[in-house]
């Protein structure tokens, strides 16, 4: 069964449920995203789990949400976030997320504990090299004297540089048209805690199983993962899916949806 649902304060979401007999799996998409993001994912894990996809604010059709705010941090998207986990009834889940979504989780996970039965990043961001670094302290100056569409653009190729991730790319530019240049701009603003959530989750041991997977070609964010890892060996399991980039869900959909399905222990489909 597919519902989809938006009110007051709410983020808008669908969900598809097959059953209390099946635990519940959360989706949590990057910065420019939306649940579109995951519709590769869905087919293959909706036998498994009931799902709950969702739209951040001022993504997807997560416009006009209640409260506004001048500007943002991550307390406010997490927020949002729970508000709509408890407003479904959701008590514990897996948690799936995607490059900037998985500070999002991070920051769940040191405010909810008890909701996360295990955590699934997919293009994790763990630390910022220099090149992500001096892209969100540059990116408020430039926003006064170029359009934000040139910004993101900047950044999409900064992650995703080579030929092979065109389409990730495209994906990506056309579902970030939907935010308007305030939205942007108020989303650029999370850096100012973006780089103390992640230190702090990374110095943190974890206690929840975890998977981490990530493109060979991710040169921005791989490394910071391959270290997370090894430092979190009890509990973090790190899977390299190589010859794709940043959003490795988008670019290798079966082994990557193979990858995640192993992990938590649901038979995978033969290979043709």
């Amino acid at each position: 069964m597919k519902q989809q649902g938006l009110s007051s304060g709410i983020l808008h979401h669908t969900i598809y449920h097959q059953g209390d007999h099946c635990d519940w799996m959360v989706f949590i998409h990057g910065a420019g995203g939306s649940s579109i993001t995951w519709k590769h994912q869905v087919k293959a894990f909706k036998p498994f789990f009931n799902l709950l996809l969702i739209d951040m604010r001022d993504h997807g059709y997560s416009k006009d949400l209640e409260p506004e705010y001048s500007t943002y941090d991550f307390d406010i998207v997490t927020d949002d976030v729970l508000r709509t986990i408890d407003h479904v009834g959701l008590t514990r889940a897996h948690f799936l997320s995607l490059s900037l979504g998985s500070i999002v989780l991070q920051r769940l996970y040191d405010r909810r504990p008890e909701l996360i039965e295990s955590m699934i990043m997919a293009g994790g961001v763990f630390k910022a090299d220099w090149k992500i670094r001096l892209f969100a302290h540059s990116g408020k100056f430039l926003s006064y004297f170029v359009p934000f569409r040139w910004i993101y653009d900047t950044f999409i190729m900064i992650v995703l540089p080579r030929e092979n991730h065109a389409p990730s790319r495209r994906l990506y530019r056309l579902q970030s048209k939907k935010l308007t240049p305030t939205e942007f701009l108020k989303w650029l603003g999370l850096y100012r805690d973006f780089f103390s959530i992640v230190k702090r989750f990374y110095r943190r041991k974890l206690k929840t199983s975890s998977l981490i997977v990530m493109g060979g070609q991710d040169h921005v964010f791989l490394e910071a993962a391959q270290r997370f890892a090894r430092k979190q060996a009890h509990h973090a399991e790190l899977v390299v899916l190589e010859g794709c980039g940043h959003l490795c869900n988008l670019e290798e959909v079966q082994r990557f949806n193979d990858a995640v399905l192993r992990f938590l222990d649901k038979p995978v489909k033969p290979a043709a």
